[in-house]
């Protein structure tokens, strides 16, 4: 109950916060209960005079709750789905910029993580240059003359995250105790998928391995690189890597005035991007232009691995065949690679979702490729899985939304850019590999191995099979028995559950008393 009241004291909080910055001017009340109405609508006498557009409201609000807030509103952009296309346009404009921590500190992590001083690792070590919700950036030189990037993890972050993940966890299992969207879009998995994503982020070794398989699956592209860490010099608390010199993508003077043919390279994002995740199932789910360079010899170069998505085959085939579907007009094929895959619901019909299909896809033909907007057509593709009850793919989602951001990225270098046009090479290569006669015998063997690994398992699996079948023979003659241990826990439950539920009746009580007599 102690902990029930400190998620509730943590919850008002967070909802005073959004309250005084105006943030819920963002939600629609007609949509809402009666309660959750009147809830808004008093929230929005606090509201702070001035408070700006949505997109501020909301940032300023994130920003003001702290580190924990920010990631998750970085997250939430990734879930149009969650929040709607506009808030999600909104939360992508949210700078994850904080104020950096003292140099001490960041000298102290790295001396705590290699048991000796700054100056014995680094001939130069120098300030941040970037400060983010999880960690910062110093710029240094080691000892051979090479320059790196040192990535160092605020002090105490792991502890503020954990106490703001246990409020979010509150606040979602709320929530689909009392909505069934709330339960179809998994709110508790959308938590979830942030607490691992950032305790990912907050072991630096697993940004560094990330990087290194990255730069394992993208050895042989000649347009595209990623930094080279240093695993003598990574911990976990800190990350060190090859320091990129190159033009920031977003330096569009910048680009023209080093030679770089633009139009070529909105190609090579689109295409790069494609690659990731169709051809390897791992791709950059962070690629906004602040994380992307191009390095002296014109090759794209994508830093910091801390945010990453992986597709397993059968979402790999399900994107490439969608895609390939769109471009081809085959809405069928993509209402069919639906079902097949098992996101819709088998008692809805192929050619009713097919149908649904075509007014999302054919709005994009026949129009020049600066008319297409992408943000619409995965607004419509949203409304579309909630009326056929498909469950939300969290990695799908991901990597849609990425898109978005990638399409946006290379249409800053070419206006004109026909994205469909653009990826078309990639997915038919793919489909052709994966999907035509060399793709089938691969399966064979895949299919094979697994069969040969079953077959060898067998004798174990049977003997397991006949010991739980005789257990439970044992216990239907003569039933379950429980240990005196499993008896005494039990009733200790039992007697801890009566007297919270004793507090909690003399505490409304005495709320009732005083609201009668006060």
């Amino acid at each position: 109950m102690i902990t029930a009241i400190a998620h509730l004291a943590r919850s008002a909080r967070v909802g005073f916060v959004l309250a005084r910055e105006g943030a819920l001017a963002l939600v629609d009340p007609s949509v809402l209960p009666p309660l959750a109405r009147a809830a808004i609508r008093l929230g929005r006498l606090i509201e702070r005079k001035g408070a700006g557009s949505s997109a501020t409201r909301l940032a300023a609000a994130l920003t003001r709750l702290g580190p924990s807030y920010v990631k998750f509103g970085q997250f939430l952009a990734t879930r149009p789905d969650v929040v709607g296309m506009k808030i999600a346009e909104d939360l992508s404009a949210l700078q994850d910029r904080m104020a950096p921590f003292p140099m001490e500190q960041a000298r102290a992590a790295i001396e705590a993580a290699h048991g000796q001083p700054v100056e014995a690792i680094f001939a130069e070590f120098g300030p941040p240059v970037a400060a983010a919700s999880i960690a910062q950036v110093h710029r240094a030189r080691l000892k051979d003359g090479s320059e790196v990037a040192v990535k160092v993890l605020r002090p105490g972050i792991r502890d503020r995250f954990h106490r703001d993940l246990a409020a979010m966890r509150f606040g979602a299992e709320m929530a689909e105790r009392r909505s069934a969207e709330a339960r179809r879009l998994r709110m508790s998995g959308v938590v979830e998928t942030l607490a691992r994503s950032v305790t990912m982020e907050m072991d630096l070794r697993l940004e560094a391995a990330a990087l290194s398989e990255f730069a394992e699956n993208t050895k042989d592209d000649a347009d595209f690189r990623v930094p080279t860490p240093d695993w003598q010099l990574t911990a976990r608390e800190m990350l060190v890597d090859e320091w990129i010199d190159g033009v920031r993508l977003s330096d569009i003077e910048g680009l023209r005035a080093a030679g770089h043919d633009l139009q070529a390279l909105s190609r090579t994002v689109i295409q790069s991007f494609l690659k990731h995740a169709i051809r390897d199932g791992f791709f950059h789910a962070d690629m906004h232009p602040g994380n992307l360079f191009v390095d002296s010899a014109g090759r794209l170069v994508a830093v910091d691995g801390g945010i990453m998505g992986r597709l397993g085959v059968k979402e790999r085939r399900f994107l490439a065949e969608i895609l390939l579907g769109f471009i081809t007009r085959d809405y069928t094929r993509v209402a069919e690679v639906h079902f097949e895959a098992g996101y819709v619901p088998g008692h809805h019909a192929v050619a009713d979702f097919a149908q649904a299909i075509r007014a999302v896809g054919e709005p994009i033909h026949d129009k020049s490729a600066d008319q297409i907007s992408m943000a619409k057509v995965l607004t419509l593709l949203f409304e579309i899985t909630g009326l056929f009850d498909m469950v939300t793919r969290t990695e799908l989602v991901m990597l849609q939304k990425t898109m978005v951001v990638v399409e946006g990225v290379a249409r800053t270098l070419d206006p004109h850019l026909d994205m469909w046009t653009t990826a078309e090479p990639v997915v038919r290569d793919w489909i052709t590999r994966n999907l035509g006669p060399l793709g089938k015998i691969e399966d064979v063997g895949r299919g094979a191995r697994s069969l040969a690994y079953s077959l060898a398992s067998l004798p174990e699996t049977v003997g397991r099979a006949e010991r739980v079948l005789g257990q439970l023979e044992d216990a239907s003659r003569h039933g379950f028995t429980l240990d005196e241990r499993s008896i005494e826990a039990i009733g200790r439950a039992e007697a801890q559950r009566n007297r919270w539920g004793n507090w909690a009746l003399w505490l409304i009580a005495g709320l009732i008393a005083y609201a009668v007599l006060g």
